[in-house]
């Protein structure tokens, strides 16, 4: 049992905004790991009903995660640039350009939305909350941890006073959660060794983690526990589109890339017409890109057209298996 987190296995479910669904966080928990709510794209009051609908499926602990807003700035030229590039996508696929540029302000309604409901462990996605947010959560005995990709983000969570991180390596399919400049690709394995000579708070790995001998890898290397998300995209239970899951499970090794096309934001997906079009394009900043995208993405898959979709994924993919959560754990630890 681990004492800290209260999980039968020391396996967390990576949060994956947009794709997770209260029926499978709440299968995740039941198989006894941290089932996690990916909130990133959620407002308050949507937050609060994610939470309420996973409450309802499981008594078991799980965490919401969310992700730390930044004001976009923007460059009127920069974004003119980023549509002119999105244009031809637009035509071929009968929408208009998109208009709505501006996330609206949700952090503190989802930071509400988890005192109200009494939730015990939220992660941090893109950077740091602040020490405002941080006392109150603490002040409510909630369980904070923070994502980093290199040592020096990983020192900065610790620094802030958050009580666990998780360290994505460049293997990690979906969003690098990266908060300051640096681009460094470290892997995982690298990643976690080098962290756990650094910090006193538990460290864990995120990145490519897909077999029982990658876990075991990890715990060697000083790991106290493992997030996984691409080995559970496949599961029965997730709600991942049936294109998503099947370019999954049809991926070869190499074939993913790292762009920011899609929402202004580094994150790891399969290669296709859509990263190749756009590699040397102008990108908006996030979330400006992301709505740009949106009705893009929308669009393609209701046209089944899977070369303009995010298909996000880690770098071993082509491992990953269609199985229950349960399996997918079991086979795991």
């Amino acid at each position: 049992m681990s004492t800290k987190l209260q999980l039968v296995k020391p396996i967390i479910q990576a949060p994956m905004a947009g794709i997770t669904t209260p029926s499978f966080v709440a299968a995740c928990s039941e198989a006894g790991t941290l089932g996690s709510i990916g909130a990133g794209y959620l407002n308050g009051v949507e937050t609060l009903e994610f939470i309420r609908a996973v409450k309802e499926l499981t008594d078991k602990p799980f965490s919401v995660n969310l992700f730390i807003q930044e004001e976009p700035r923007i460059d009127i030229n920069i974004l003119q640039e980023a549509r002119g590039a999105l244009q031809p996508i637009y035509e071929e696929l009968g929408i208009p350009d998109t208009q709505r540029v501006v996330s609206t302000e949700v952090f503190e309604g989802q930071v509400q939305a988890i005192l109200d409901e009494g939730v015990k462990i939220v992660s941090f996605t893109f950077g740091l909350p602040s020490a405002e947010v941080i006392s109150r959560l603490k002040n409510n005995d909630v369980y904070l941890i923070g994502t980093a990709t290199t040592v020096e983000e990983a020192v900065a969570v610790q620094q802030a006073g958050l009580d666990a991180v998780v360290v994505q390596g460049s293997e990690a399919g979906g969003h690098r959660g990266s908060f300051t400049e640096s681009i460094e690709l470290i892997s995982t394995a690298e990643l976690v060794a080098d962290a756990k000579e650094k910090l006193t708070i538990p460290v864990i790995a995120a990145g490519g983690i897909m077999t029982k001998d990658h876990v075991e890898q990890m715990f060697s290397l000083g790991a106290d526990y493992i997030q996984i998300g691409t080995a559970l995209l496949t599961a029965h239970e997730c709600d991942a589109s049936d294109t998503h899951k099947q370019a999954i499970i049809n991926s070869e090794q190499q074939s993913t890339t790292l762009t920011k096309a899609f929402t202004g934001k580094y994150a790891r997906g399969l290669k296709n017409k859509f990263t190749e079009q756009l590699q040397n394009a102008t990108v908006a900043p996030y979330p400006i890109q992301h709505y740009l995208t949106l009705q893009i993405r929308k669009e393609s898959a209701i046209q089944n057209k899977p070369e303009y979709l995010s298909l996000w994924m880690g770098e071993n993919s082509y491992l990953a298996k269609k199985a229950s959560v349960q399996e997918i754990i079991d086979s795991l630890f």
